[in-house]
């Protein structure tokens, strides 16, 4: 192996800002740390040449078969849980906006 994969580390700022927009979201009970993993990931990448955060959208559904991870060539999405992901993301990129804007 020429090059290792750095480690995934999540900026804590950014890691901040994306858990209040989830606890706004979903409620506090819904919003969980991911735990360490040694697994790599490219994310960890970028994280290295700007600020970054990782974070998920459950989406596991038992009653439609929806139980394995993204990286399995058994996932299936819960479809459902698409427009709360949007949401999720839009939130996210819209709060950092807002933030930096009083940051000039």
């Amino acid at each position: 192996m020429d090059k290792a994969y750095p480690a995934t580390t999540n900026d804590e700022k950014l890691y901040e800002l994306v858990r209040s927009v989830g606890v706004g979201l979903v409620g506090e009970a819904n919003v969980h740390p991911f735990p360490r993993l040694m697994g790599a990931e490219d994310f960890s990448f970028f994280s290295q040449r700007m600020p970054a955060v990782l974070f998920t959208v459950g989406i596991r559904n038992e009653s439609i078969g929806s139980i394995h991870t993204t990286h399995s060539p058994y996932f299936i999405i819960d479809e459902e849980v698409l427009p709360l992901g949007a949401a999720f993301h839009a939130g996210v990129a819209l709060t950092y906006i807002d933030r930096k804007a009083f940051e000039l």
